[in-house]
């Protein structure tokens, strides 16, 4: 459905009916925000991945390693 179709159709709707779905538009554009704050958190699912390393290299010997390879 065209935006030109759409907004002549709802001008032609009852006002109650018109109410209803600015209401139900709001919820949708609240319900969006919400989403986009949750998919900001810094999450730690990273942590501890390379934890089979620890045993052969230390985290000093892999800071070297990072500066020989800049």
């Amino acid at each position: 459905m065209e935006i030109s179709s759409f907004l002549s159709d709802f001008e032609n709707l009852p006002k109650n009916i018109q109410r209803q779905i600015l209401d139900y538009v709001e919820f949708l554009m609240s319900k969006h925000k919400q989403e986009k704050k949750k998919n900001k958190k810094f999450r730690f699912d990273w942590e501890n991945g390379l934890s089979e390393l620890k045993k052969d290299i230390s985290s000093v010997d892999l800071q070297h390693e990072v500066n020989e390879l800049r």
